[in-house]
């Protein structure tokens, strides 16, 4: 192809380490899928406790996980990195305190998102992910800011049931049938509200939808798969 893979990239993982799991696998089938031959992606990562990032969650001490993650992301940097990547969408609220520790680029996952919905010609999202992330103003300010994007998120009872999900199967590498049938419920409420097409908005959904993406009302924006696409091609030449 003439094409090769110049930089590397930094991966801050570990929330959960299924999702990081999947970072790593797509990472790989994606070189493989453009470069052919042997290849596979120059890459590091540092993964961090998920238990201590899940209590600071929880007591909602969002400096601390910022700090422990832009520690992360300078070891990353330290270790080579071109580029720096955090394998999860939850933590990007502490997305800023990440990019101000380090001096090569961090890819922010809800930039990639946005141009990708804007290439589709998509103005109104679903989006499904952590309590966290469907109530953060990080994601809906960015989308509609720097890309004109609406959000609409699940009502009350379709949020706890999304989040629940994850944080009690999903996190535990367990992926249930009818968990995946009240996704889909909750994805044609968002249909009905607008929404064009819906935002795998936590790296761990993509579990759920795996082999089964047609049974979604709604076409995916697949966070993880996104990401790992736009960080190859920025450290590929050519």
């Amino acid at each position: 192809m003439g094409h090769s893979q110049v930089g590397t990239i930094g991966l801050i993982g570990g929330m959960s380490w299924e999702s990081s799991a999947e970072y790593y696998r797509l990472l790989n089938v994606e070189t493989r899928r453009r470069f052919g031959g042997y290849h596979c992606a120059r890459s590091l990562m540092l993964t961090v406790d998920f238990a201590e990032i899940e209590a600071m969650q929880r007591a909602d001490d969002w400096d601390a996980a910022g700090l422990l993650l832009a520690d992360a992301a300078r070891r990353l940097e330290a270790g080579g990195a071109d580029v720096i990547l955090l394998c999860t969408n939850t933590m990007h609220l502490v997305a800023d305190q990440i990019q101000s520790a380090v001096s090569v680029p961090f890819l922010h996952i809800v930039d990639v998102i946005g141009a990708s919905a804007r290439e589709a010609g998509v103005g109104r999202v679903g989006l499904l992910g952590t309590r966290y992330t469907m109530n953060a103003a990080f994601y809906r300010e960015r989308l509609a800011r720097d890309f004109g994007v609406e959000v609409v998120v699940p009502d009350d009872a379709g949020q706890r049931d999304v989040h629940d999900v994850i944080y009690d199967e999903l996190t535990q590498g367990r992926v249930e049938e009818r968990s995946r049938r009240r996704y889909v419920e909750v994805i044609g409420d968002l249909a009905a509200r607008g929404a064009e097409a819906v935002v795998l908005g936590c790296t761990e959904i993509t579990l759920l939808f795996a082999g089964h993406e047609d049974e979604s009302p709604l076409p995916l924006l697949d966070s993880t798969a996104l990401h790992v696409r736009r960080a190859l091609d920025l450290v590929t030449d050519g």
